[in-house]
């Protein structure tokens, strides 16, 4: 069913849609606060949401700049400025004095949270914006265990009061339904909340679908992402359906997944552009067993070639996933392995969900995304000051 989006994100999600409106602000300096850049090494959804926001506001004249944590990649490839303000974990604590030396001053600070935050309000004067992917919840637990869970309380509680907390006078921008809600979840006003959905590219040429069974999987091998319980599947699906399980990515998960393979499974590690495209489009299914997304930026690009995804009925996937028209969501492991096979066999129903889902990713496309949020930086911008109120015009 789709995913029910309340009247004030609605609202929201459609503003800066279509042309540059009339009197709309002229192009400012904007500065986005990242945990990495798109060159780093382990770069995902996040980062590449950020360029594409970072690149479309230059396009549109603004000036940008992106200060994260190193290793980043300097070069002439891209119109925005990218900083490094130190190492992985060490930039957290060194963000606001390498803003002050490195950047100077801006008219709309970015701070983009996913988990640790930079608390940025409490340093930053000037109007900020808060950009949330996702909520970390659960994820502190998965990815602190044993001797590190105490860190895993403290990070959930640092988070929840950051967002709750010091972003209180802030707009923030989530980027699906299930990330506004885990916002709200947490404390947070849904009147300070806007939607901006990810978007993706014009797909280009299609390559021809595989002839055999192909099924895909891509993304950071990470833990909640969870191929190793996909890998676990396939001993139960490969006996039913044949083909082959591509499994497009690299990570620290890398090398106990390539032991836990069995037969039939392939690892490319990073890919190009080029190949991501045709791997996409060949694939009969995209697989997408993780724990928790904000959106599921994967499964739009798939969607965009015509292959529909099967993935857990969780935050964010139920978002890109239409479940039971652009693919299936699944609410167990049993039940996940049986929609693989469903649509595996059946080429009909898999081509009419493949066809569905190229035309819902018609209507997510970064111009449009860029948009929004431009949108919404103008919004925070005239949000803050003396006797402002709530961001947004609405009372506090």
């Amino acid at each position: 069913m789709p995913q029910h989006v309340p009247s004030s994100l609605r609202t929201a999600s459609s503003r800066g849609a279509g042309p540059h409106p009339a009197g709309s602000p002229s192009p400012r300096r904007i500065v986005f606060l990242a945990h990495r850049d798109l060159g780093n090494p382990a770069a995902g959804g996040s980062e590449l949401l950020v360029d594409r926001l970072a690149d479309g506001l230059t396009g549109l004249g603004h000036q940008v700049t992106l200060l994260c944590g190193g290793p980043a990649a300097y070069g002439a490839f891209r119109d925005y400025r990218v900083v490094s303000a130190g190492g992985q974990t060490a930039h957290y604590l060194r963000a606001r004095s390498a803003f002050a030396r490195q950047v100077g001053d801006c008219d709309l600070l970015v701070e983009v949270c996913n988990g640790m935050p930079y608390l940025a309000p409490l340093w930053h004067h000037g109007p900020t914006l808060c950009l949330v992917n996702h909520v970390h919840t659960e994820l502190w637990r998965m990815r602190l265990r044993g001797p590190l869970a105490p860190a895993a309380h403290v990070g959930r509680r640092l988070e929840q009061w950051a967002l709750s907390g010091a972003q209180r006078r802030n707009l923030l921008v989530a980027v699906s339904p299930s990330t506004a809600d885990a916002l709200h979840a947490l404390g947070v006003d849904p009147a300070r909340v806007r939607l901006v959905p990810n978007g993706v590219e014009e797909p280009g040429p299609r390559a021809d679908r595989s002839a055999e069974p192909l099924f895909l999987a891509m993304g950071r091998l990470v833990e909640y992402k969870r191929i190793d319980l996909l890998l676990r599947l396939w001993e139960r699906v490969r006996p039913v359906t044949g083909g082959r399980l591509v499994i497009v990515g690299d990570g620290p998960e890398g090398p106990r997944l390539r032991r836990l393979a069995g037969p039939g499974v392939e690892f490319t590690g990073h890919v190009s552009e080029a190949e991501k495209h045709r791997l996409l489009c060949e694939a009969w299914l995209l697989l997408h067993p993780s724990a928790v997304e904000g959106w599921g930026l994967v499964v739009t690009e798939a969607a965009a070639r015509g292959t529909p995804a099967v993935g857990f009925d969780v935050p964010g996937v139920r978002d890109s996933v239409e479940d039971g028209v652009t693919g299936l969501l699944a609410h167990g492991e049993s039940s996940f392995a049986a929609a693989w096979c469903t649509l595996a066999l059946s080429t009909h129903r898999r081509e009419l969900m493949g066809k569905a889902a190229e035309g819902r990713a018609a209507g997510f496309r970064w111009a449009r995304t860029v948009r929004q949020f431009e949108a919404v930086a103008a919004e925070a911008v005239r949000g803050h000051g003396p006797g402002a109120g709530t961001p947004g015009g609405r009372g506090s």
